[in-house]
């Protein structure tokens, strides 16, 4: 097999992994608000917490998995540099299947401990992207005119899983359409295409890191090193706190819209699902027809000072939209995904292109690190904002992406 036929073969394989990974994930967009609303016959927390302390709890529901991903995966991505790639993302896609599992059988008790625990798992373990990412990084570094091009189907496998997750997801969660389907059919799925991942890592993905880290030591502390790593490191310092803000301002959109969807526009778990997946269907159009014909032929950087800006700007179109006019929400996504597929696949194209062969795996460590400090904060803060009014935690992460715009332009001025 030549290298270019590997190469290509080991891009199907992530491409399969993280679209497996995303559709777990996006399975379950549309059940979130079914399990925390009050008004939900699937609602499994204390019948005495009125809408308020509901979101409130959310909120830190949904932030605790990046908040261990924080700490967690910069280890996983030294041990993906000290032992491979394929062992560490076998234990991370296997935590995963752990997770849902726990997840499932929470919301059959109805227990909030169960639901907290099962996130951590998930966060522990779930540095799977990172380590994805490195495996690209891996075989993409003798061709940097097509490291975009690659990083592109990161983007392609998120967006389409988020096309068939939220789908899946709204129809395995409607007993209208078959009578036993219920909260906790879409973690089983979820559960399931976890397993299947899994054993595509052991016996189909080849090891992919030629040169294996020198020392075997370990820094259980490299999550708070990294963030000094990320501010100090003269190649990447210009990178990481844009990132960090485009990513925290994205999360407060991404972890809340579907409980603003079903709590401010009425949308049941059929209506996310179809709001979510048109989102995906933009995503991949845009990496596909898009991201890929333009890698290569313009500047990472020139393309990100407007890119970056351009998302925060069309996220604050949502709040615009009236309550009784929900189909214009419909207008913005080709939009909106057009400047994230950009944005994402450019980011970790210049990452890459000023990283160091050896510390790969540490950088995507890093950057994951960041990304998951980034997550971890918003939705805390935005079950508190969605509390007072539906609409500010997306106004909110507007603003800070556009000030993570104007901050890159300021960083790479000519």
């Amino acid at each position: 097999m030549t290298n270019t036929s590997k190469s290509s073969m080991i891009l199907l394989i992530i491409f399969i992994i993280i679209f497996i990974d995303m559709l777990g994930i996006g399975i379950l967009i549309p059940v979130i608000p079914l399990i925390i609303l009050p008004t939900s016959k699937f609602f499994v927390l204390p019948s005495t917490w009125d809408t308020h302390s509901c979101l409130i709890f959310a909120g830190w529901l949904l932030a605790l998995y990046p908040i261990m991903q924080f700490f967690a995966t910069p280890i996983i991505g030294q041990l993906s540099d000290i032992y491979g790639r394929k062992k560490i993302l076998i234990f991370s896609v296997f935590g995963t299947c752990i997770s849902y599992l726990i997840f499932i059988y929470a919301i059959y008790v109805k227990s909030i401990n169960l639901m907290i625990i099962s996130r951590i798992i998930d966060g522990v373990t779930g540095g799977n992207i990172s380590v994805a990412q490195a495996i690209i990084g891996d075989i993409s570094i003798t061709n940097t005119k097509s490291m975009a091009k690659n990083f592109a189907i990161v983007g392609m496998a998120l967006g389409l899983g988020f096309i068939l997750g939220p789908f899946i997801g709204g129809i395995l969660s409607n007993p209208q359409h078959i009578v036993w389907f219920n909260a906790t059919t879409p973690f089983i799925f979820a559960a399931f295409i976890s397993l299947i991942s899994c054993c595509l890592i052991i016996f189909i993905l080849p090891e992919t890191l030629k040169q294996r880290a020198n020392s075997k030591s370990l820094n259980i502390f490299k999550a708070v090193f990294n963030l000094k790593y990320a501010l100090t490191s003269r190649q990447l310092n210009k990178v990481f706190p844009v990132m960090f803000l485009f990513n925290a301002g994205f999360a407060f959109f991404t972890t809340f819209f579907a409980i603003i969807l079903a709590h401010h526009f009425l949308f049941n778990q059929g209506s996310i699902g179809d709001f979510f997946a048109y989102l995906g269907l933009m995503t991949v159009l845009s990496q596909g027809m898009i991201v890929r014909r333009i890698s290569g032929k313009l500047s990472d950087i020139d393309v990100l000072k407007l890119s970056i800006i351009a998302t925060g700007v069309l996220l604050l179109l949502f709040p615009l939209v009236p309550v009784g006019r929900a189909y214009y929400l419909y207008f913005i996504p080709p939009f909106l995904a057009l400047a994230i597929a950009i944005t994402k696949s450019f980011s970790m194209a210049l990452i890459t292109r000023i990283t160091n062969d050896d510390k790969r795996g540490v950088v995507m460590g890093v950057n994951s690190s960041v990304n998951a400090l980034a997550n971890s904060l918003p939705p805390i803060a935005a079950g508190y904002l969605a509390a007072t009014g539906a609409m500010l935690p997306v106004i909110i992460g507007g603003i800070i992406i556009i000030a993570g715009g104007v901050l890159f332009n300021l960083f790479n001025r000519a």
